[in-house]
């Protein structure tokens, strides 16, 4: 029998280590795994799959990002989640386990790159492993968890509190924010005059200052105490 390569067990024990609880699937399980999944690799800026598209593949997220947004027939974005190294994405565990289209679509911020598993090979996971099962359910449970989170948010939430608590968090260690407000109204499920306004507030009390293409924060403490307000 012909041993694996080099580069294919590189692979293998990258997605292992990266995705913990797959390390003690049963071995015939691990055998379906190893014999099903393969690399992929999506440039920034790719589309990952479409609204309506039917999905034929499960991914797990070795490096990179994926913004997962839904686009009104208005035109009218708002980001949904992301998908991160060690995270699947529960619209395509969706769209497998029920046999539906994708109900957004997905957009690699960054370069990703992934394991990819056909449908089939996903299928007979679930249908087979007990563990392969809890990974796939634990995950789906916590992002059901932050989408009504996120529910909540635009329907009750402040948007002064949501934009400070956005704008904390994408900071980077200069406290600058690159983003436009185009970028920030999608990400916030508003509209961009709605941020631009609030900014210009945020900079009349000295808390950001605004460029074109980005915010800096120059007063985190305010921010906090903002977004602590909501």
């Amino acid at each position: 029998m012909s041993k694996p390569h080099p580069s294919r067990d590189a692979f293998l024990d990258r997605l292992l280590a990266g995705f913990g609880p797959l390390g003690s699937l049963e071995p015939e399980a691990r055998r379906l795994l190893e014999g099903g999944v393969r690399p992929a690799h999506i440039p920034a800026g790719a589309v990952v799959f479409r609204d309506g598209d039917r999905c034929e593949s499960f991914s797990l997220v070795l490096a990179g990002r994926v913004r997962v947004q839904k686009v009104s027939e208005g035109g009218r974005q708002i980001v949904l989640y992301r998908v991160e190294p060690g995270q699947t994405c529960v619209l395509t565990t969706n769209a497998l386990l029920a046999a539906l289209p994708y109900g957004a679509e997905g957009i690699a911020e960054t370069d990703v790159s992934a394991g990819v598993l056909p449908a089939g090979v996903f299928q007979g996971l679930v249908a087979t492993s007990a563990v392969f099962r809890r990974f796939v359910f634990s995950a789906y449970a916590t992002r059901i968890g932050d989408l009504l989170l996120l529910i909540d948010e635009v329907a009750f939430g402040r948007i002064d509190a949501r934009l400070a608590q956005v704008l904390l968090t994408r900071a980077d260690a200069s406290g600058i924010v690159v983003a436009t407000h185009q970028d920030l109204a999608i990400e916030l499920g508003t509209a961009r005059e709605v941020i631009s306004r609030q900014i210009k507030d945020f900079e009349r009390r000295g808390w950001v200052s605004a460029a074109r293409g980005q915010v800096m924060v120059t007063d985190r403490a305010a921010l906090d105490g903002v977004r602590g307000r909501a």
